[in-house]
């Protein structure tokens, strides 16, 4: 009867170390959690106060797009750059939204072309391109970002 609880209580401990189950380390969650998360795409896009009763992420995405085109086209359509538009149609701004909410825009000009003047249209829009409505930062993982596009403005329309 000795020998029995002996081998009882052998088979006991035994038994609870085969379901112990090993804790893994802070390190090694968030190492598993850094490789989930896709680096290469904000969570939630940049957005206006116009865009954001709207629920689905692309379509809110597009919303700010078309938002801050028209606002850009309705800053800089003047008669200082109509000279330029016969030239050029369609510029491209470069959009950078930090995370503080503030916004810079920086005109692309296309190399190729020399037949309008690319520091007077530059000087243009950049003193244009002020004073735009609050911008909420695009978010990852809930942490605002700093997050910057091409955005091709129509200068005009034919």
């Amino acid at each position: 009867m000795k020998n029995f609880s002996y081998l009882f209580l052998f088979l006991l401990l035994a038994s609870c170390q085969y379901f112990e189950k090993r804790v893994p380390s802070e390190e090694e969650l968030l190492q598993k959690r850094l490789k989930e998360i896709n680096w290469n795409e904000v969570t939630v896009y940049p957005s206006v106060a116009e865009c954001d009763s709207i629920l689905d992420k692309e379509l809110q995405k597009e919303c700010f797009f078309n938002y801050l085109s028209q606002i850009i086209h309705q800053k800089i359509a003047s008669d200082s750059l109509k000279k330029n538009a016969k030239i050029l149609d369609t510029i491209e701004v470069k959009v950078t939204v930090y995370h503080d909410s503030k916004i810079t825009f920086e005109p692309l000009f296309p190399s190729d072309s020399l037949a309008y003047d690319k520091q007077k249209t530059d000087s243009i829009i950049r003193a244009r391109l002020t004073d735009f409505p609050k911008i909420e930062p695009a978010q990852k993982e809930g942490i605002p970002v700093t997050t910057q596009f091409i955005l091709p403005v129509i200068l005009k329309a034919d």
